[in-house]
Order: C-alpha cells, then sequence, then structure tokens
C-alpha cells in the first residue's frame, strides 16, 4: 500500500478498449457492464420520481462507452456524454440506437457548458480517476439547475477495498492493466458528502454497492478470470467498497 501512494492511476488504458467495451470477458472492463445493468435502472428510477417522469437534460461526466448515457437517451432523455477520449466516445457513438446523445470530447475540470444548464448530471466510476475530485464536484454544482440531481458512483477508500477494489482483481481477473486504480483516489463517503456541501450540494441518497457472491459466475471468474454476462452487482446496507449516491444542488 505504501508504493501506491507514489503512483497514479492510468487512465490511458481506456483509449485502446474498442469493441471490447461491449464484449470482452476476460477483462475488468466487464465488471463495468455489469456494475451498469444494476445502478442503471436505479438512476433512471430516482430521476423519474424527482421530474415526474418528464424528459430532463442530463450530463453523464466521464461516460466512457455509453452504458448510462445511451440508457438515459432511451428513455428519451436529452443526453450529453462528456469524456476525455475520443476513441471511447467513438465506441459510445456506434452503440447509441437513438442517435441522439451528444457526445463531446472535453475535460471535466473545465467543462465548456454555461451555468445552470443540467437537470442532472452523473459520474459514473470516474471520481476515483481524478487528483482533485472536488474540482469536478464544483463544476457539476455549477452546471446544475437549482433542484437538479447529481448521481455519482465510486469506492471507499480502506484496507477491505484495497484487498478487494485492487489486489483482488489484479489477481482473479485475466489481463488486469497495472495501476487501473490506485488506492490514495478512493474517497470517503464523509469526504464526497464534504465536497458536495462545499460547493452547495445535499447528500439525499446513498447506498452500497457489491459483487453477489452466491452466483455461479462468481465462482467462475475466481477460477477462470473470465467475467461473464451473468454477472451481477447488488445493492447492499454498508459502503464498505462501492457505493452509489445522489445529492441536489440547493
Amino acid at each position: 500500500m505504501a508504493s501506491e501512494k507514489r503512483r497514479s492511476v492510468n487512465n490511458e488504458i481506456y483509449h485502446h478498449y474498442g469493441e471490447r467495451w461491449y464484449t470482452a470477458t476476460n477483462d475488468p472492463v466487464a465488471f463495468l457492464r455489469s456494475e451498469a445493468r444494476a445502478r442503471n435502472p436505479w438512476i433512471i428510477s430516482e430521476i423519474s420520481k424527482r421530474f415526474s417522469g418528464k424528459n430532463i437534460r442530463i450530463l453523464d461526466i466521464g461516460c466512457g462507452a455509453g452504458f448510462l448515457a445511451n440508457e438515459l437517451a432511451l428513455q428519451g432523455h436529452t443526453v450529453t456524454g462528456l469524456d476525455a477520449s475520443e476513441p471511447t466516445l467513438q465506441v459510445a457513438r456506434r452503440h447509441d440506437s437513438t442517435g441522439s446523445v451528444e457526445y463531446c470530447l472535453g475535460d471535466a475540470c473545465r467543462m465548456e457548458f454555461g451555468d445552470a444548464v443540467f437537470d442532472a448530471v452523473c459520474a459514473m466510476d470516474f471520481l476515483e480517476h481524478v487528483e482533485k475530485p472536488d474540482i469536478i464536484v464544483r463544476e457539476v454544482s455549477r452546471v446544475l439547475k437549482p433542484g437538479g440531481l447529481f448521481f455519482f458512483y465510486t469506492f471507499n477508500r480502506n484496507l477491505l477495498s484495497w484487498l478487494i477494489v485492487i489486489k483482488g482483481v489484479e489477481l482473479f481477473v485475466r489481463n488486469t492493466p497495472r495501476d487501473m486504480h490506485q488506492l490514495r483516489y478512493f474517497i470517503k463517503p464523509d469526504e464526497l458528502k464534504l465536497m458536495c456541501g462545499e460547493s452547495g450540494l445535499e447528500l439525499i441518497a446513498l447506498r452500497g454497492m457489491a459483487p453477489k457472491v452466491f452466483q455461479a459466475s462468481f465462482w467462475k471468474m475466481l477460477a477462470t478470470g473470465n467475467i461473464d454476462d451473468q454477472f451481477e452487482f447488488v445493492f447492499t446496507p454498508h459502503t464498505l467498497m462501492a457505493y452509489i449516491g445522489c445529492a441536489i444542488r440547493k
């Protein structure tokens, strides 16, 4: 763990996945698909409840290959996806069956959007990939309308998450790249709550997430290093490893 304090996350790996974003099973990118299958319905439901089923304008920061953005577009929302990887955005565009998502290349620390223009902003598997997540949260608050929602998903920083999310994946999942995650980038829930509060956002929901261990695909992963499409993540009453939440713009 001491050596990790001196290392940075390798975000360059995401430039090279191509269609593997949607097809790979022998690579931890398959976890992202599994996570999306668990959390997308919850995000869609929370948006529908908050906005009474109306179509709204949504920004997906660090959108990757469009696992969330394309689902939101299918619900009829006006969606913008922002990412720093043009090759990844090209994959997202190819998988946008609505042809309506506006995918943009850009820096989430300095977003080229006006103030208070989005009804909701999402940041899935993103905050633990930047050096200063508080800057991202401030930018999120700036582009959100009053009453708008900020959805996030990230990892808690503790020994358990280091053992499972970092070392466990390196040990048991094939083709895990070096420095995919670093513990020092993980964020404790109280830290993220404080970042939100300092930026005019109030935390209103927080749920833990973890792999469903009593499933055949989990044991298959341990035995073979492959993650099939039956692999599941589930919500948990604790936030010891991963957690998803929502904050509202005051």
